[in-house]
């Protein structure tokens, strides 16, 4: 109906005002509200959140069930009151029927009527209207058998009941506007008595009072009602969101303590790693102090000691017989190797001389030790190596190529001796490789007891005592012993 036509237009602009409005750009103090929202708890936040939608969306609901409301009453009161004056008017515009027009007797008769008491407490303006915009009735008679736009009149001539509660600015209002009273029009349908044809519309301006102070009762009870509800989710949803928000307090009090507790565990274990690194490096240096100390003690002991016995053996020599002269080089002999090999230990144990050297010219002096002291070839596959190291990793890299090198020539007679070292990403990696016949899997237990298995055992607890990984890979075409620094 065009009643609902005209809501819906009004629903179609307050909308749109209301979107444009949110749509504007927000000015900087905007951007600083926002920002302090970020320090609110999240059931704050939430609940200014949801309040401003489910604000937002009552509003809209809220304005469009009035403006519903307030249609449906005018449309139902100018029914009624439509139904009312077509009693009254219809018998007067019949003659419209014949030529179009109202007689002076017609309108003499219409004027005694809206002159009545009872008529005049509720009507305060008629007008009748011909097809074509002329007036041929009205109150105001001003405006009588002129022509105005007939755009409120067409739907009327269809025969629908048009009712409006707007401001009275039309040019044929005037009479209407200087009342100063809020009334409501009526744009009726007037038919023929006989074929029931419209012949005319009657206009009338009811007072409308009543039926404001009803359409703002309703609409105060509306919004009570929307009001009501809205807080009453939001409570809700507070409680709801708090409840939840305060289990995730709790929780990420209880995160926090936990990190801070992992946090004090990672310093007190990077401290106890660095003590323990210290305490390896000066467990190094004090061990190859003991076995320099030891090696002096060798050759300044046994060692002289032996060569006193050898030239007291040699003074004894002259004045013995040829019978105890084969005993005395027998003595002799084993003197000789006994001070051999009390050398030998005294130079191993010795500390070598490899503070000013880099890893490559320190490679290259064990490996021409080695060489001098067995008579066997050794070869370098070096690749490109730090240029400084510390002196800890210096004296485990010597005592783990010198050892490894000394099992390649006890086990594999000194056959394909290869020491290979490179530099990888932060990562050392030495080898000491033969071509001997291999290891059985239980010379490999280095738990296992023997000099080899104590040998190998040393060389791993010195290489993982820097943080390094050892390893023996054996096999029948030979034995490579392996360690890796990450430096």
């Amino acid at each position: 109906m065009a009643n609902d036509a005209k809501v819906e237009s009004k629903n179609e602009t307050f909308i749109a005002q209301e979107t444009e409005a949110l749509s504007a750009p927000s000015p900087i103090w905007h951007r600083r509200i926002r920002v302090q929202a970020r320090n609110l708890s999240h059931s704050t936040q939430f609940v200014i959140a949801a309040a401003v939608i489910l604000g937002l969306t009552m509003f809209f609901v809220g304005n469009l069930v009035s403006l519903r409301i307030e249609g449906a009453a005018v449309h139902s009161a100018a029914e009624a009151a439509a139904q009312y004056m077509d009693t009254f008017l219809e018998p007067y515009v019949q003659e419209m029927s014949r030529d179009n027009n109202l007689s002076a007797e017609s309108v003499q008769a219409l004027d005694r009527l809206t002159q009545s008491r009872a008529l005049k407490q509720h009507i305060v303006s008629i007008k009748i209207w011909r097809a074509d915009g002329t007036v041929v009735y009205s109150t105001n008679k001003a405006i009588t058998n002129h022509q105005f736009p007939v755009d409120e009149i067409t739907e009327a001539f269809k025969g629908k009941v048009v009712t409006d509660l707007e401001e009275l600015s039309q040019q044929e209002n005037e009479f209407e506007r200087k009342l100063n009273l809020p009334l409501y029009e009526i744009y009726a349908p007037l038919r023929d008595s006989n074929s029931r044809k419209v012949i005319a519309v009657g206009e009338f301006y009811e007072k409308a009072e009543s039926l404001k102070r009803e359409i703002n009762r309703v609409r105060q009870q509306v919004w009570e009602v929307v009001g009501a509800a809205t807080l009453a989710m939001l409570t809700l949803l507070f409680f709801i969101v708090r409840r939840g928000d305060k289990i995730i307090q709790r929780q990420q009090v209880a995160l926090h303590l936990r990190l801070q507790e992992q946090t004090r565990l990672h310093v007190s274990n990077v401290e106890l790693q660095r003590k323990m690194a210290t305490a390896t490096q000066e467990f190094s240096r004090v061990n190859e102090l003991t076995l320099r100390r030891i090696g002096a003690d060798l050759h300044d002991g046994p060692a002289q000691l032996l060569t006193l016995i050898l030239i007291r053996l040699d003074d004894l020599a002259e004045n013995c017989s040829a019978v105890d002269q084969e005993s005395m080089e027998t003595i002799r002999g084993a003197a000789t190797d006994a001070l051999r090999e009390v050398r030998e230990l005294s130079r191993g144990l010795a500390l070598p001389e490899i503070n000013d050297l880099s890893l490559v010219e320190e490679l290259q002096l064990v490996a021409q030790r080695h060489e001098q002291r067995t008579g066997t070839k050794v070869t370098l596959a070096l690749g490109r190596l730090p240029k400084a190291a510390s002196l800890p990793l210096k004296l485990c890299l010597y005592r783990f190529v010198q050892e490894a090198l000394n099992n390649a020539y006890r086990h594999a007679n000194g056959e394909g001796q290869v020491i290979q070292a490179q530099y990888i990403d932060e990562v050392l990696n030495i080898s000491v490789r033969d071509r001997g016949p291999g290891m059985t899997e239980d010379a490999m237990l280095l738990e296992t007891s023997g000099r080899t298995r104590l040998g190998l055992a040393g060389l791993r607890y010195r290489v993982e005592s820097l943080g390094g990984l050892f390893s023996i890979d054996s096999c029948a075409s030979g034995t490579s012993v392996n360690a890796q620094f990450k430096i």
